[in-house]
């Protein structure tokens, strides 16, 4: 290896290990659920979640309205439509029941949409518009992200905490 590239490595390394020393412990609790105790749990409402009737959200970790990762369960019933929004915070979601269909963009557009089945993976990168729907049956997603977080509709007037 030339001496220019030793140096670059040495001093690389003295600047990277204490950063890596200093990282935090963890926070989380130990947790674990069964389908079976994670549907029994009630909805907590809050933060993150996307204002509709149809949708129940249980956080099951942290607290989505605080810095730091939470969980939540978004329980969606039948024929439930969600208006284009967004959230604070990148969040990962996997649907764990049932059939989502979700798709991209400023506002709901059929075109956009994707279907995802059980097993299904996607994001809501922070800042980025989004918007779903059910079909026949109840959706389960989950949902991990960072705190804080909110939810703010593209167009005002879909917003359903504004409608009387």
């Amino acid at each position: 290896m030339p001496r220019n590239q030793t140096v670059f490595v040495l001093v690389t390394s003295m600047f990277a290990a204490p950063a890596v020393a200093q990282s935090p412990a963890s926070v989380l609790p130990n947790y674990s659920r069964t389908p079976a105790e994670l549907s029994a749990a009630a909805p907590t409402g809050g933060p993150g979640g996307s204002g509709n009737a149809k949708v129940e959200v249980v956080t099951i970790l942290g607290d989505p309205s605080k810095p730091g990762m939470y969980s939540q369960l978004l329980r969606v019933a039948p024929h439930a439509r969600i208006a284009a929004h967004h959230h604070a915070g990148d969040r990962v979601g996997t649907v764990l029941q049932g059939t989502w269909i979700f798709g991209y963009g400023p506002s709901f557009t059929q075109e956009a949409l994707r279907t995802l089945p059980v097993g299904s993976v996607y994001t809501e990168p922070s800042g980025a518009a989004h918007f779903a729907m059910t079909g026949d049956e109840a959706v389960t997603v989950l949902i991990t992200g960072f705190g804080p977080t909110d939810t703010v509709y593209e167009n005002p007037a879909d917003d359903p905490a504004k409608k009387p």
